[in-house]
């Protein structure tokens, strides 16, 4: 286990490792509310984060100002070399629902609509969506509409339109958490696949402690809110694919559990409720 990354910065100038993502002493606030506080964090080019925590830690306003959707209150982001201050092509978030699909478009034409708004020649749009949809096994469905889909379909149509941007970054928040458990799975294999093929630079959200595992070639942790910060970091060695029965998985999973455990125990405290007598 690896503690909280030291980022060396020099003034204004970008971070030496410029093609990853960096996050340097970040706070983020709403009004009195404090979510997260210093925030230090380094992600290179190509790699698979997931970021894991108690519920209401802040997980999603990190990702959220990754995105540009958030400012932070305290401190810097900086994605390729350039600090984050506001939305960018270069950042492409999958949610966790199918809502931000155009319902009145098919599957090609979502997937084609970031291509199309960047002025790519037709041409090539349709090579872009051709590419990205065989990625993700959906061919077949190009001309099918969102409401024609199943929930892991449509979770798949929104990574490919995402991938279809081409952006440095890919961001996940939970887009698996409104899927039944048989689909949650296949849709953990087939990221998995995708991600290896593809190699973008993700940071991807959940609570899931093995998903995180599954996916991840680092998981970081973070404390209870408010104030939230990053407790912890994890290296990944499991080869991919991975399987829950792999060697190493029981133990890692037995480390974040009881990681994660202690900042709910801390939560409950805060809170008033004594967790011991709860378990009870």
């Amino acid at each position: 286990m690896t503690s909280n990354f030291d980022v060396a910065m020099s003034g204004d100038s970008p971070p030496v490792r410029d093609s990853g993502i960096v996050l340097e002493d970040v706070g983020i606030g709403f009004g009195a509310f404090q979510a997260v506080s210093g925030i230090d964090l380094e992600i290179a080019e190509g790699e698979f984060i997931c970021l894991l925590g108690p519920s209401g830690c802040g997980k999603s306003t990190v990702l959220m100002a990754l995105a540009g959707f958030v400012a932070p209150n305290h401190g810097r982001i900086w994605l390729g070399g350039r600090e984050v201050a506001s939305p960018s092509p270069d950042c492409g978030v999958v949610f966790q629902n199918s809502d931000a699909l155009f319902d009145w478009l098919t599957v090609r034409q979502n997937v084609a609509f970031g291509p199309r708004m960047r002025s790519v020649a037709q041409a090539r749009q349709r090579e872009i969506v051709d590419e990205y949809l065989g990625l993700v096994g959906l061919r077949h469905a190009a001309g099918r509409y969102p409401s024609q889909l199943s929930g892991g379909m449509r979770q798949r149509v929104q990574i490919a339109r995402v991938l279809a941007n081409e952006p440095r970054v890919v961001l996940m928040d939970e887009p698996f958490g409104a899927l039944d458990a048989q689909t949650r799975e296949v849709m953990q294999q087939e990221l998995d696949r995708i991600w290896r093929a593809h190699r973008s630079t993700v940071l991807f959200v959940t609570h899931d402690i093995d998903e995180a595992i599954l996916l991840a070639d680092r998981v970081v942790v973070m404390t209870a809110g408010p104030s939230a910060r990053v407790k912890s970091s994890y290296e990944v060695d499991l080869p991919r694919p991975r399987q829950e029965s792999s060697a190493g998985f029981a133990e890692l999973r037995s480390r974040l559990r009881a990681d994660i455990s202690e900042e709910v125990r801390i939560s409950l405290r805060a809170q008033g409720i004594d967790p011991e007598r709860a378990a009870a």
